[in-house]
């Protein structure tokens, strides 16, 4: 189960960058632009806090049944001064986390706004925010420090 369900997460991360990426340019285009906020931006945003949660779903998985997470937690003392395992033990979910809890809490702001204009402003903001984060907390295949691949086999 470990290694099919690695691989889906591995490509699940794609779906959010992607829809991370399209939600930001269509929230700074409207805050600018001064542009109305149509259906399509909500069901963007709505598109993209769903994709968080999926991959949410499938890290805590992945988390609870890792043979690194395993090591690391059972090995505190010794793991957390190994950076791979470290990495994998305890700075990756912790900044994800976060990440997803940005993008969950700036969906939930920008639905209650009253204008056009702050709805845009309030999810450009806490999702860019949450994907520099994200950004910063994948292990790239270009890491010096953590390299993973970037498409896993299933």
């Amino acid at each position: 189960m470990y290694t099919p369900l690695l691989a889906l997460h591995s490509l699940t991360r794609w779906l959010i960058l992607i829809s991370l990426l399209f939600t930001i340019y269509r929230a700074y285009r409207g805050w600018l632009l001064n542009k109305p906020f149509s259906k399509l931006d909500n069901t963007v945003r709505y598109v993209t806090v769903t994709i968080a949660h999926i991959q949410l779903i499938f890290g805590l998985w992945l988390y609870f049944i890792s043979p690194i997470v395993h090591y690391f937690l059972y090995n505190f003392n010794t793991a957390v001064h190994e950076r791979q395992i470290r990495f994998f033990g305890m700075e990756h979910i912790t900044v994800m986390l976060i990440g997803i809890v940005l993008i969950t809490i700036g969906s939930a702001k920008a639905k209650r706004k009253a204008t056009d204009k702050e709805k845009f402003r309030t999810i450009a903001i806490w999702f860019s925010i949450a994907l520099l984060l994200i950004l910063s907390s994948i292990p790239w295949a270009f890491s010096p420090l953590i390299s993973r691949p970037y498409f896993r086999p299933f």
